[in-house]
């Protein structure tokens, strides 16, 4: 078992490609095949396997998202923090905050079109730690 943590500290909102950085992890590992498994320690972001070609995707997905937890301080009781927060922990809930992958030939079997993304929510930028445990074989 391999295990390391990721460190994200993005600009704000949107979907974070961490595809490049899950894939050096398992490379890390040495692991041939197997599982890699994402754990985000946050519950104001997401992570989500989704479109990594198309930059629509991104825009069509966060406003879906928007409409379902509109960021609106007087519609939720948990308010404390700002009116982003508390659909922020909406959004995360949808998304999740685990991840696994299967591992073969030595890295994530991903479909052709898919990567792997950091889903934040909050306005302001945050500091995002996810773990990374790969487990396997190295034949």
């Amino acid at each position: 078992m391999h295990q390391e943590h990721l460190q994200h500290a993005g600009p704000g909102p949107g979907l974070h490609d961490l595809t490049d950085a899950v894939q050096a992890a398992v490379a890390r590992s040495g692991v041939r095949t197997g599982l890699c498994h994402l754990f985000l320690h946050h519950t104001s972001a997401g992570l989500l396997i989704t479109e990594n070609a198309d930059p629509s995707v991104h825009r069509d997905l966060l406003r879906w998202l928007d409409r379902l937890a509109p960021a609106d301080r007087h519609a939720y009781e948990h308010d404390t923090e700002g009116p982003d927060d508390m659909p922020a922990h909406l959004k995360a809930v949808l998304g999740g905050c685990t991840l696994t992958v299967p591992v073969t030939g030595g890295r994530c079997d991903l479909g052709t079109w898919q990567g792997i993304y950091l889903a934040e929510f909050r306005r302001l930028p945050q500091r995002r730690r996810i773990t990374v445990s790969v487990s396997g074989s190295a034949d």
